[in-house]
């Protein structure tokens, strides 16, 4: 489990501010944004991001007049902005597409081509989304193997048992930062360590992980990561960063025209270029709640750092609030449940209780204006490591920074009334 690292806060998170520039916080009262896992709520300034690519250069890439030059501009930008959220030096190594899925999806065919003996393991989690295990077990039928990190019983990934599964044959390990079903975090870092030791290469996918904390594929030693945007405060895109020499290595599909180098060997096809600026905004986001929180800081990286900090500090006290309330409900909850562990999870709670199905706890909820989801969570390893039926799943609330104490408590009064 990654280390708690960071001090409490030296200045209360400012809350209101942060909620203030979520227009559909307040277009959706009193309705409560639970569902998170499921895709975050826009800032005003991608919104604003979205419609201004659209009203003033909505045009194709490439041309010579000023509105064609400017979408060329705002991509080149994006990739600094992606780039410097990421802790990468590179913009090149960074590619915008569809979302995390189609990159896993990317990558695994890519990297099909070149398996063969001794190295053609790959290592996946029974804690991930299905995405990152289904799309690996597809090079099954052209030779792979495919060897299991599993869980221990405290449904948490421990880098001990990565290590007796690796090998000389090992190419990849494929694994999450953070599990988008029960919050629980990852060492990526002694991951990745572990990986390249035995001389195979890192894949993350950062999907659940990127609007709760730091990435920094420097510190982390990852070479590749995935993220889908709409996670993050942005519209539904996602991005995918490489380490230069591995992405220049992959063999993927281009037109013979398109330059066989990174980012445009990865990108098929026109951008979706009006996500490709929220994209970027989004990441503006976190750099203004970074002045907010630390405003002596004058870095983008900086400011980044800070605000993510000061997420990470505030997300643990509606960790540990959530953990009391369904504590009080008896709920079983599938993860971290002891308070005093809240720096190993984010504030992604995955339960059952007693008595009750998901769907009518998700139903309940609903009828009272709160937002959760119901069902297996596109995770049916994780579902059968649970002891819990594919076809109920389990129950899923799932929080980020916009959110209040006071919301969890109401959430709290619901699930009381609802086990009486």
């Amino acid at each position: 489990m990654p280390p708690d690292i960071h001090a409490p806060a030296a200045t209360p998170f400012p809350i209101k501010s942060v909620r203030d520039r979520f227009p559909a916080i307040a277009r959706a009262a009193p309705f409560i944004y639970f569902d998170n896992a499921g895709g975050a709520q826009a800032p005003q300034t991608v919104l604003d991001a979205v419609a201004r690519q659209l009203l003033d250069s909505n045009v194709q890439r490439g041309a010579r007049y000023a509105m064609s030059m400017a979408v060329d501009e705002m991509i080149a930008g994006a990739r600094s902005k992606v780039a410097c959220l990421v802790g990468a030096d590179d913009p090149d190594e960074v590619a915008f597409g569809m979302n995390a899925t189609s990159f896993i999806r990317l990558v695994s065919l890519a990297l099909g081509q070149t398996l063969s003996p001794p190295r053609d393991e790959i290592i996946v989690t029974d804690m991930d989304h299905h995405a990152n295990i289904s799309t690996w077990q597809e090079l099954t039928k052209t030779g792979a193997k495919i060897r299991w990190w599993r869980m221990r019983e405290d449904k948490a990934l421990h880098v001990e048992d990565l290590v007796k599964v690796l090998s000389d044959r090992t190419r990849l390990v494929a694994f999450t930062a953070t599990s988008h079903a029960m919050g629980t975090r990852v060492d990526v870092a002694a991951a990745a360590t572990a990986a390249h030791a035995a001389g195979a290469d890192a894949f993350v996918d950062c999907v659940h992980f990127a609007p709760h904390g730091l990435i920094d594929v420097k510190a982390w030693g990852c070479d590749y990561l995935v993220c889908s945007g709409y996670k993050a405060f942005a519209p539904h895109m996602g991005f995918l960063w490489g380490k230069r020499a591995a992405l220049e290595r992959l063999p993927t599909f281009r037109e013979e025209f398109i330059p066989d180098a990174p980012p445009h060997k990865i990108e098929a096809g026109t951008l979706v270029f009006e996500n490709v600026a929220g994209m970027a905004a989004a990441v503006g986001y976190f750099e203004s709640l970074g002045v907010d929180v630390a405003p002596l800081e004058t870095s983008p990286r900086g400011r980044i750092v800070a605000a993510l900090g000061a997420i990470e500090d505030y997300e643990r006290t509606l960790s540990r609030a959530m953990l009391s309330v369904l504590s009080d409900a008896g709920a079983r909850i599938h993860g971290v449940a002891n308070a005093n562990l809240a720096h190993t999870r984010v504030p992604t709670f995955c339960f059952s209780l007693p008595g009750v199905t998901p769907a009518d706890a998700a139903q309940t909820m609903a009828d009272a204006d709160i937002g959760i989801r119901d069902g297996h969570m596109y995770a049916p390893r994780l579902m059968e490591r649970l002891g819990l039926p594919l076809e109920t799943g389990a129950i899923r609330a799932s929080l980020l920074h916009y959110n209040t104490l006071e919301e969890v408590a109401r959430f709290g009064e619901v699930l009381g009334a609802l086990i009486r």
